[in-house]
């Protein structure tokens, strides 16, 4: 699989990762299966995968463990990716940006994931009662200790601030401050062919820096894939349940986007997908961005893989810039 470099400090790591959340966190639990998630990242390594992408508060907790089990095997042959700054209760999530909590967290996750060091040590969301600079100052000792070879920073969920304008103008702000403690090595971000906001400008600033960029979600929640059915519903405890863009109406009326995923991945052969083709339009977008798509089976992590060998034409990209845009209740 082709690599790429995580920011200035040049991690390597294969053009696509795996987002290991679904297999322990949200989604759905009757899909959660420790043994068939252990096969999938097996799956995802042996594919050319490296960048594993986890959190501390996946499961709480039981994602890491998951993962490390992997790694205790297999650790030469993974780029690791966690986070910290968020704990999780019941039915609620608050952050934690306090030094000392940063520290104790980075210790518990290096147990979980039965690993010395972390690749890439993530602040989850920053905590609105710590300054910033105090959080990554704590987080940059974690690299002068070799707990952690680089920092990065998740950006503030777009859907949750969608008042017009800039939806990334928060974390722009944050990156502005904490680039003056220590060096971010990359950012992650919602980016997919119907989530495009952080082309205005988050992923500039960060093509600008040197600084990696991780698209998150770059499938749509799976909506890309052209797999999920309108009004096929799902269970309860999945937040797509409660999504906008999930509701049948929605679903419905977002089908033309995968119609033209699905003729632009007719015109390179029948065994190329939607997902794919929704994939190779994030990496395109330049050689600091790495996709990082969630799955739990092992199919998915090979078709996924797979992604990296496609090449867009020009026809292809100008039918993707030219699909309509994603509908919600919002709208």
């Amino acid at each position: 699989m082709e690599r790429r470099t995580i920011g200035a400090t040049a991690l390597d790591v294969g053009a696509i990762g795996l987002g290991c959340m679904p297999m322990s966190w949200a989604y759905s639990r009757s899909e959660q299966r420790g043994d068939r998630s252990l096969r999938t990242v097996h799956a995802a390594l042996d594919a050319g995968v490296s960048l594993l992408d986890t959190a501390d508060m996946y499961g709480p907790f039981t994602n890491e463990l998951l993962v490390g089990r992997v790694l205790k095997e297999r650790r030469s042959e993974a780029f690791i990716s966690t986070k910290c700054g968020l704990l999780v209760g019941d039915q609620h999530v608050v952050a934690n940006g306090r030094p000392g909590y940063v520290r104790r967290a980075c210790d518990a996750s290096l147990r979980r994931l039965q690993t010395d060091v972390i690749d890439l040590y993530q602040l989850h969301r920053a905590d609105p009662e710590v300054p910033v600079e105090e959080t990554w100052g704590a987080m940059a000792e974690l690299v002068s200790a070799g707990k952690v070879r680089a920092l990065g920073l998740c950006a503030v969920g777009a859907r949750a601030v969608r008042r017009g304008g800039d939806l990334h103008e928060g974390t722009i702000r944050q990156l502005e401050r904490i680039q003056q403690v220590f060096p971010v090595a990359a950012v992650e971000a919602e980016l997919s062919v119907w989530s495009r906001e952080a082309l205005a400008r988050l992923l500039p600033w960060c093509a600008a820096r040197g600084v990696g960029f991780l698209a998150a979600m770059p499938l749509g929640n799976g909506f890309l894939t052209g797999t999920l059915t309108p009004g096929g519903g799902f269970e309860p405890d999945d937040p797509r349940a409660r999504h906008p863009r999930f509701t049948a109406e929605m679903m419905a009326a977002n089908q033309p986007i995968v119609a033209g995923l699905r003729r632009v991945a007719a015109r390179h052969g029948e065994d190329v997908t939607p997902a794919q083709v929704a994939l190779a339009w994030v990496l395109g977008l330049g050689r600091h961005v790495v996709p990082v798509p969630g799955a739990k089976r092992e199919r998915w992590v090979r078709e996924n893989a797979g992604a990296a060998a496609l090449r867009l034409t020009a026809e292809d990209l100008t039918e993707i810039a030219g699909l309509p845009a994603p509908r919600g209740s919002w709208d």
